[in-house]
């Protein structure tokens, strides 16, 4: 017998809506609404970017720049070091380059801080190393400080610090101390207060020197002071403010050797004459 095949049931297809012209309207305006929402959203905020970038600008610029505690450096030297570029002449810039940070690795320096006073002002405030003095050694100058450590080593002689001679030093290494005997090591610290008498006195030695014996010898111009040890430094040094005027475009020594509480007599002898006292 032939078997009765299935009748297959029919699938009903439930008609789609029309895309009327109602609805394409609508799309076409959402979309456009949307569009819009982006482009002004975009527009502020490239608005308010140029705004807030003209608005920084004209109120945080730096006008006024204090630089404090800088002797081996200008003023324009020290900002140039600090200001780089044309963004570091903003304070908000500034304060962000340099929060938590200072500035290192300057010859003569220890450290370079940066503080922000105002919107418009700067102050920068200039560490220096304590630098007793330094020497010739090998077509360098090599400077060092109270201990005898030798902190820099520079191509170029500094107006500010005078330079010491006569040490018998062999050999000279950077970070590392002067090689000097035990017996004369305090000849640096004592280097030192007097490189600082000067400044106090506001007086410019060409150079310190020693003899064999540690005897100090101070050089101004054409004049020689002969200060002899250590003992009553202070004293001998103040004179110098009252004694050099007089002896400016003289050449000879000026004996402060014997100077002391109970003798105040000082002897300048002028090269090839006698000695004259006061």
């Amino acid at each position: 017998m032939a078997k009765k095949r299935k009748k297959r049931k029919k699938r009903s297809y439930a008609a789609k809506p029309a895309y009327t012209p109602f609805m394409r309207l609508k799309d076409s305006f959402m979309y456009k609404r949307s569009l819009y929402i982006i482009v002004f959203i975009v527009g502020f905020t490239v608005f308010a970017a140029i705004a807030g970038v003209i608005y920084i600008a004209d109120n945080y610029t730096i006008k006024n720049v204090d630089v404090l505690g800088s002797t081996h450096y200008t003023t324009k030297e020290i900002e140039d070091m600090v200001m780089t570029d044309s963004f570091c002449h903003n304070s908000m810039f500034l304060a962000a380059k340099y929060r938590n940070k200072s500035i290192e690795d300057v010859p003569f320096v220890e450290k370079i801080d940066v503080d922000i006073v105002s919107k418009d002002t700067v102050e920068i405030n200039v560490y220096e190393k304590a630098i007793a003095g330094y020497i010739a050694y090998l077509g360098r100058y090599m400077y060092f400080d109270r201990e005898g450590i030798v902190v820099e080593s520079s191509l170029e002689a500094s107006d500010d610090v005078p330079q010491v001679m006569g040490l018998d030093i062999a050999h000279v290494v950077l970070h590392e101390k002067l090689p000097i005997d035990e017996d004369h090591r305090g000849v640096f610290e004592q280097i030192l207060n007097v490189t600082q008498l000067l400044d106090k006195h506001e007086l410019h030695a060409d150079k310190i020197f020693f003899d064999d014996d540690y005897n100090l010898y101070l050089y101004f111009g054409g004049v020689e002071v002969s200060l002899g040890k250590a003992d009553f430094i202070d004293e001998k040094i103040m004179q110098l403010p009252h004694i050099l005027p007089s002896l400016e475009g003289k050449t000879g020594i000026l004996n402060l050797e014997e100077y002391n509480e109970d003798n105040k007599i000082t002897q300048f002898e002028p090269k090839n004459q006698g000695i004259v006292s006061e």
